[in-house]
């Protein structure tokens, strides 16, 4: 390739790509080009800058701070943030935990960093993995195929219910046009029905938080295309009847539905497939500790039986018959026969799934089945410590507690004055004034009863004191209504003020 520049004065070399015979073809249009400026400024074509006027500078003066002030200015910034290198997160549901530096050590290795695009045949090492981790999900789940493509929970989620869809479809049922969910589900799970084209039945729980098996018997009809369960559910209950439950739904022609969100609660004790799912989605960040991903990148693969395995999103990877006889690649690409498609590029994010990998193998069956008695412990141990009410039990990984007289929301911001983080309040909407707390199983007995501490203190503080919180943040109480209804998301809405 030439080293030549490019002769146009007006186009960049980092903005141009080489074509043949030291030629090169601008990468930005003619109506872009007029706003590129030797440098890397930017400007229109009458050389007036686009942002108003208040925003624009006709020069910069840049600080002079010595090295030491410099540091310790951002060191400072970054003590202002919570995180959970900073302490516990105890969201319920959310299941926010410390995620091993181990696993970054590995995807930061220059043999990480391979391009998605390349050969089969000099990409092996990567292909192996990949089935490796698509074995130990199966294994996991008790399910018979997974796909790693989607890139998030809720991703994975929607993945689930259009493969479900299809498997209708293919089989002559596409009148199949509800999804059953219970009133404690998760969100998104209302959501993804929908997304994928659903009715929403929403099923009420019985007295004990759990599903009501009159409720669903009545819901379920031949139009039903799959109930949505979490199992244990959002208040960290275990389905009892959940062999009934799914007998019930396979005989009115239905699939049932894995959310995988408390999978942390069953490792190395339960399987959703032995259980008679028949699809799921596993959240990597919650069960096997990557990075949580602020809506991406993430990673939430889905598993499902023999009978939907044609259906998933393609390429998945399988290993040959023939082994590598007669020089041939071990593992290869594939489509499934029925294929819904791809969801993602390439395999899904190959670094996250790389993070999930090292994790399930550096734990093992005995250090899974051990992360999730822990997670079950600190919850226990937790809930036995705080003086809010617990209404629902025996729980496993979370438990919901309510704030009573209090307002939960107010509970949460005081909280943040004794430096924990809160937990997820005001849902699920079945306990009054919910405060849904998980403290997952990398918390040690002191966090825990550091925790507690905050949770008691702010029980016994009066209204105006929790009206009034925080007031040890650098930001005090902020207007989440106004924000939420009617975010403004760019400097183009500093007008509205």
């Amino acid at each position: 390739m030439s080293d030549e520049r490019p002769d146009d004065p007006q186009v960049r070399y980092d903005q141009a790509r080489y074509v043949e015979n030291g030629e090169y073809e601008p990468l930005l249009s003619e109506k872009d080009l007029t706003r590129v400026e030797i440098g890397g400024g930017e400007e229109t074509a009458d050389g007036e800058s686009p942002l108003p006027d208040d925003l624009t500078r006709d020069s910069l003066e840049l600080p002079e701070l010595s090295e030491p002030e410099l540091a310790r200015h951002y060191t400072r910034l970054s003590q202002m943030i919570y995180g959970i290198d900073s302490g516990p997160y105890p969201l319920g549901s959310c299941t926010m935990k410390y995620n091993p530096k181990f696993t970054e050590d590995v995807a930061a290795l220059p043999s990480a960093a391979v391009h998605p695009d390349r050969s089969e045949g000099s990409v092996q090492g990567n292909l192996e993995l990949l089935y490796r981790l698509q074995d130990y999900l199966g294994r996991i789940g008790g399910m018979d195929a997974v796909t790693l493509q989607p890139p998030a929970g809720a991703a994975g989620e929607f993945v689930g219910i259009r493969v479900a869809a299809a498997y209708h479809e293919h089989n002559g049922e596409g009148h199949r046009d509800e999804v059953i969910v219970p009133e404690s589900a998760h969100g998104t799970n209302f959501a993804t029905a929908a997304l994928g084209g659903y009715d929403v039945v929403s099923l009420p729980s019985d007295d004990e938080g759990r599903v009501d098996l009159e409720a669903l018997e009545a819901a379920l009809s031949e139009n039903t295309a799959a109930l949505m369960l979490t199992n244990p559910n959002t208040l960290g209950l275990f389905e009892r009847d959940i062999t009934e439950i799914a007998e019930l739904v396979h005989d009115a022609g239905g699939l049932l539905y894995y959310d995988g969100a408390n999978l942390n609660a069953l490792l190395g004790r339960a399987r959703p497939g032995d259980m008679g799912f028949d699809v799921m989605h596993y959240n990597v960040h919650k069960t096997f500790a990557t990075p949580h991903g602020g809506g991406g990148p993430g990673a939430g693969p889905v598993g499902v039986v023999d009978d939907l395995a044609p259906f998933l999103p393609a390429p998945r990877v399988r290993q040959r018959e023939a082994g590598s006889a007669g020089g041939e690649p071990r593992y290869e690409r594939f489509e499934p026969d029925h294929t819904i498609g791809k969801v993602h590029g390439f395999y899904g994010n190959w670094l996250v799934l790389l993070k999930a990998f090292a994790y399930i193998a550096r734990l093992g069956d005995e250090g899974l089945a051990d992360a999730s008695a822990s997670a079950v412990l600190n919850a226990n141990y937790l809930a036995e410590r705080i003086e809010y009410d617990v209404p629902y039990g025996p729980f496993h990984h979370e438990f919901v507690a309510s704030a009573g007289e209090q307002d939960a929301a107010d509970v949460a911001k005081r909280m943040l004055d004794y430096g924990v983080h809160p937990p997820t309040t005001k849902w699920p909407e079945i306990v009054p004034e919910a405060l849904m707390t998980e403290p997952t199983e990398v918390e040690s007995k002191a966090t825990l009863d550091r925790l507690a501490a905050a949770f008691n203190a702010v029980a016994a503080e009066d209204d105006a004191t929790l009206e009034a919180a925080p007031e040890r943040t650098t930001a005090r109480r902020i207007d989440q209504t106004s924000a939420a209804r009617s975010p403004r998301l760019s400097w183009h809405h500093l007008e509205d003020e």
